[in-house]
């Protein structure tokens, strides 16, 4: 194991850490440690073990074998109460706040400061706007949790773990919905709690994060750790090489297809408030880059092409036919498909099993009389499985339980298997690991080089220039500039259209 020589006595080591759970092997002598007052990034593909080790040290899972040392001294973490107590808050992707208490109610939950019996108010608003001023921010203690944005609920979050005298902080994906603002702010917090020798464990998918923020970074493989190297003197190659076992060539496989005339044209596309005359068009074997700042308009367009929502005016053409477009039934009919931001909320009934999620929109397909063929729909799911390189236990295992990467090419299966012309790909590989972003751009050359029209909307600048035959920029609802040299495209241009 590659690990960095540790100049000072670790303030957490997790060693030899096992755990199993029926039919998968998640830990096999996973190490951790960590410094106080050091940012360390735990990163690795979905399904390396990160989260399995997590949850040991947060006491959701109880490991099978193993140690855990804080200030040199075994602990016993049987509980989340035990994690609690011994100074480990770990904050989920999913925050555990109650969206109708205020801030200071939820961070006071459970341990409020009372007088013969009442609430101490007071006590608690001055309490909590120290613990705010503490991490350099300002929130109202008495705003109602669902009136915070996303940024100020992660900062409650951090709050509630420092009023419970947490010395050790894991955040899970913090930024997975933060613009770039509010990740900057982020940062400043998390340099606040470095200064106050507060220790944080950073899970991200973003690698320019983890050169930005963190100290060091340990990478997990299959349930082991690869190793622990400092970020300064890390380059990207090297980290995705230990994320993926393997040298990626190219982190981005871009293969120009042959590019053919316009299918898709859209002219003069408008809804009030968020898509103002907004006029382009995709051509066959084209990926189309649409990027611009958060709330530029760049979703509302994908909807409005879809269907999703009305538009107030504008025509689409597809192959030269003007299309009536009202719903997504319509939009699908054409050939039309969105793979969704939020696939999980949008994109898949994650109750459901997987063959279910891809008949969805094709079961005129595979139904007569009324009643759905399970053997041609079996078999098309295979087909299209195979095909995509989907890992699935069966055709019966629930969406819920596929990774992310996963999750996005079943998405893809069916749409795919409903002839789909126009794919529309919103943020298409946002909480992906490294590996499987790499299967989607294969993917999505693939597409491009059967004629397939592709629009990819997507925040990630490095992803837009890598990806893109043709790049689209918005600001305030309306297109801000094109980019047709996109060889010779640099992310500070786009930026520039972006923020005209």
């Amino acid at each position: 194991m590659d690990t960095a020589r540790a100049p000072q006595e670790p303030l957490l080591v997790m060693d030899g850490v096992e755990k199993s759970f029926p039919g998968v092997h998640a830990l096999k002598q996973a190490h951790l440690d960590l410094r106080r007052g050091e940012v360390l990034a735990l990163l690795g593909e979905n399904g390396a073990g990160k989260s399995t080790l997590i949850k040991v040290l947060a006491g959701a899972h109880a490991a099978d074998s193993g140690t855990i040392r804080i200030d040199g001294v075994r602990a016993s973490i049987a509980s989340p109460l035990d994690a609690r107590r011994a100074g480990i808050a770990v904050i989920y992707q999913e925050f555990n706040l109650v969206p109708t208490l205020t801030a200071r109610e939820n961070i006071f939950l459970g341990r409020e400061t009372t007088a013969a019996g009442f609430c101490r108010r007071r006590r608690e608003h001055a309490d909590a706007l120290a613990l705010f001023d503490r991490i350099g921010v300002r929130v109202d203690p008495e705003s109602p949790v669902r009136a915070l944005t996303i940024a100020q609920q992660q900062v409650v979050e951090i709050a509630k773990a420092l009023s419970q005298g947490a010395r050790i902080i894991v955040m899970d994906e913090p930024s997975a919905t933060l613009t770039r603002q509010e990740v900057e702010k982020l940062f400043a917090v998390i340099r606040e709690l470095k200064a106050a020798s507060i220790a944080v464990i950073y899970i991200s998918h973003r690698l320019d994060e983890v050169f930005e923020i963190a100290d060091r970074a340990t990478v997990m493989r299959d349930g082991e750790t690869v190793g622990t190297l400092d970020v300064r003197g890390l380059t990207r190659d090297r980290l995705i090489e230990m994320m993926v076992g393997r040298k990626l060539e190219n982190e981005f496989p871009k293969v120009r297809a042959s590019i053919g005339p316009p299918r898709l044209e859209v002219e003069h596309l408008s809804r009030a408030g968020a898509v103002r005359d907004v006029s382009f068009h995709i051509r066959r074997g084209e990926v189309l880059g649409l990027t611009g700042l958060v709330g530029s308009g760049r979703t509302e367009v994908a909807r409005l092409l879809f269907g999703a929502d009305r538009r107030d005016g504008g025509t689409i053409r597809l192959d030269g036919r003007t299309l009536d477009i009202r719903s997504p039934r319509d939009a699908i009919r054409h050939g039309i498909c969105l793979l969704n931001e939020d696939r999980k909320a949008q994109g898949l009934v994650l109750g459901l099993p997987v063959r279910e999620n891809f008949s969805l929109p094709n079961l005129g397909r595979f139904s007569r009389l009324g009643l759905v063929r399970r053997r041609a729909e079996r078999a098309a799911f295979a087909g299209r499985a195979r095909a995509l390189r989907l890992s699935v236990p069966h055709d019966e295992t629930p969406a819920s339980s596929l990774s992310g990467g996963n999750q996005q090419k079943l998405v893809l299966a069916k749409w795919l298997e409903s002839n789909s012309e126009v794919i529309l790909f919103d943020e298409p590989t946002r909480g992906i690991d490294i590996g499987a972003k790499y299967e989607i751009y294969l993917l999505m050359n693939d597409l491009a080089a059967r004629g397939k029209s592709i629009l990819m909307i997507s925040s990630e600048l490095p992803e837009v220039l890598g990806m893109s035959d043709r790049i689209l920029v918005m600001h305030e609802g309306r297109l801000s500039g094109e980019i047709a040299d996109v060889a010779r495209a640099t992310q500070p241009q786009i930026l520039a259209l972006a923020m005209r």
